[in-house]
């Protein structure tokens, strides 16, 4: 994290009391500007991971689409997790 800056925000007057009390009594009045950026970090955690992954994985599609499939022949998870359980045994 770099430095910190202070920043002004227009938010429901309602909605920035209940957040500040709530915030406020869990850590004090100090700590709802760590609230607010514990509330951020949340909000971009996904874009963050997003990001690493790609670092680690460089050329990978990042938008996979999985789509279920039935199978072609008929099955039943009940006899094949049977069938495991009794080779562990």
């Amino acid at each position: 994290m770099r430095g910190r800056i202070k920043t002004s925000i227009m938010i429901d007057e309602d909605i920035w009391e209940t957040f500040k009390v709530k915030a406020s009594s869990k850590r004090g009045l100090k700590g709802v500007s760590r609230a607010v950026e514990e509330a951020l970090e949340e909000e971009l955690s996904e874009k963050v991971l997003t990001e690493a992954l790609e670092k680690m994985c460089p050329g990978r599609p990042s938008d996979l689409e999985v789509k279920p499939i039935r199978p072609k022949i008929a099955t039943s998870a009940g006899k094949v997790i049977r069938e495991l359980r009794e080779q562990v045994v």
